[in-house]
């Protein structure tokens, strides 16, 4: 412990505070996403629910049933560490982060059925079924917005796997293993933006 905590339970609400003020960073960073997507819906009402029709439902659910069950796994994996079976804890991470791949795997494929339609961001946009600038416009945001959140996918499965590892090899106990705590509260950030990504994106029609 590091001489300028007064004792661990000071260094814990430290390590809680940093981390629920970096989550209120990613929440500032994407609620800036939401109000420019806000926006152009406003000014695009029509077009933008004409072009959200093109984005797979089937695709943005499953991936929406894929998180959430993570999540499931993740607080799973907390209750396990706080009941000492680390082993199990470190179980559940790991089908955590197959859930995590499962929805990468998923996002591929959306975008790879993009991609071949020429629905591209920015001026690489060549959808002859949809050809405005309205259209260009959602599809931007679209893949601006998955694309971070991708990207905050990747860093928490990172995250997971190394608390796992840990937690596989018996670095935790049932009352030390915040590291753990905190890459699931990571994780549970990433799936709740994705809730508010899905109606967007895929259900606005």
């Amino acid at each position: 412990m590091a001489e300028h905590f007064e004792s661990v339970e000071r260094k814990d609400q430290a390590a809680h505070l940093g981390m629920w003020l970096f989550l209120a960073s990613e929440v500032l960073l994407f609620g800036a996403l939401f109000a420019v997507y806000a926006g152009y819906r406003v000014e695009f009402g029509y077009e933008f629910v004409v072009a959200s029709s093109h984005n797979s439902i089937a695709i943005g659910t499953t991936n929406t049933f894929v998180l959430v069950t993570s999540s499931l796994f993740a607080a799973l994996a907390v209750h396990a560490a706080r009941s000492g079976r680390l082993r199990r804890a470190a179980g559940l991470l790991a089908l955590t982060i197959g859930c995590g791949l499962l929805f990468l795997g998923l996002k591929a494929v959306e975008y790879g059925e993009h991609f071949r339609a020429g629905i591209l961001p920015g001026n690489h946009y060549h959808y002859a079924a949809l050809p405005t600038h309205a259209a260009n416009a959602f599809f931007t945001l679209y893949y601006l917005m998955t694309g971070l959140h991708a990207l905050h996918v990747t860093g928490g499965m990172v995250a997971l796997g190394a608390v796992g590892y840990r937690a596989f090899r018996g670095a935790y106990s049932a009352e030390r293993h915040l590291p753990l705590e905190l890459a699931v509260l990571y994780w549970h950030l990433v799936d709740v933006i994705w809730l508010f990504l899905w109606p967007l994106l895929y259900l606005m029609h």
